[in-house]
């Protein structure tokens, strides 16, 4: 259970990306009040100098209430495995990364942190270092939290404080995904009646309870090219897609589609529309970073703690060169905070 006057928290990610770096520019920038960054506390101050940024790195024990405040970002620490450099990925470190992500969620469900922010990590790092079946932040934490769902949900930041369905152009996006990282050649097998039922009923009670939409309008996209031009290209909206969304509509859901995605992804087909509920991966979220690549964040919805995450990966050619664009951290720290004050309020009410 999140508290929310706790302080939010950053995991700072793979220790060769960018998201050490990007964490201090904001708190270098006095961003992160009542924040805390969770990271190997002399990666932090080596990379704060590499970058000259005038900024005192202090370490706190976990759940103690110092919080970061302009100029000065307080860690809870976890050591790294083997020291780390900018831009070069070392798979010893895999398990560290983990361990912030573990401190970060221990917080949440003891109520010592209001919402967990993560930086980027790096997948294939983490498979190397000794954890095969890993496959991103979201399924780690639908794993860690022990719940059977999670949908992630990008959002751009003009979508992120709307709370109606009065788009106000392309730049204004959620999307949730049915599939996330799965190979392609494993996506139209994962398309089952029952996951699109369990991943739209999820993103409609989270638009209510974590977005404020007291009706949620859904867009679903087809899975194969013009939604599959009944059955001509493709028999998985005739016989999965359109039967799961006349049931999910029989129970009350605002549900619409499937529509082909390459025209419901433009403004005037988006009017009304509160989220796309996209088939996979790309399918949603290369049109999304389009429309607002690093102004946007990244929500994992149906877990009991907030989360939420950058729009972007390690960017490991920038890191170390002080060139990062910290704004999709930003973003997506304002949105845990958003999120955890309205979730609190409605346990309240409750």
């Amino acid at each position: 259970m999140s508290n929310s006057a706790a302080p939010l928290l950053i995991t700072t990610g793979e220790p060769a990306g960018i998201g050490p770096e990007i964490t201090l520019i904001l708190a270098a920038n006095g961003q992160l009040n009542n924040t805390v960054a969770i990271g190997d506390i002399q990666l932090l101050n080596q990379r704060a100098a590499l970058l000259g940024l005038q900024l005192d790195v202090v370490e706190a024990a976990p759940g103690s209430e110092e919080v970061s405040s302009p100029g000065r970002l307080v860690v809870w620490p976890a050591a790294l495995r083997e020291p780390a450099l900018p831009g070069v990925l070392n798979p010893a470190n895999a398990g560290y990364v983990l361990e912030t992500l573990q401190i970060a969620v221990d917080a949440c469900q003891q109520g010592h942190a209001a919402a967990m922010v993560t930086a980027p990590l790096h997948k294939g790092v983490i498979i190397e270092g000794g954890f095969p079946n890993f496959t991103g932040h979201t399924e780690w934490l639908r794993d860690a939290c022990g719940v059977d769902e999670v949908v992630m949900l990008l959002a751009t930041d003009q979508a992120l404080h709307a709370q109606s369905s009065h788009w106000q152009g392309s730049g204004d996006l959620r999307v949730a995904l049915v599939t996330t990282h799965l190979p392609l050649r494993e996506v139209a097998d994962a398309v089952t009646y029952d996951k699109i039922t369990r991943v739209s009923r999820l993103l409609a009670a989270d638009l209510k309870r974590q977005f404020g939409i007291v009706t949620p309008r859904i867009a679903v996209c087809g899975l194969n090219p013009h939604a599959g031009e009944d059955g001509h290209l493709g028999h998985e909206e005739l016989d999965v897609i359109i039967p799961a969304l006349k049931a999910l509509r029989a129970e009350g859901l605002d549900v619409q589609g499937p529509f082909p995605a390459d025209t419901l992804f433009t403004p005037r087909h988006l009017v009304g529309i509160d989220a796309v509920l996209a088939m996979y991966h790309d399918q949603g979220l290369a049109v999304l970073k389009y429309a607002g690549f690093g102004q946007a964040a990244n929500i994992t919805l149906g877990l009991p703690l907030v989360r939420t995450s950058v729009d972007h990966g390690t960017a490991l050619s920038l890191a170390g060169r002080g060139i990062a664009d910290p704004n999709s951290l930003g973003v997506a720290l304002a949105l845990a905070k958003q999120i955890a004050a309205r979730r609190a309020n409605a346990s309240i009410a409750l």
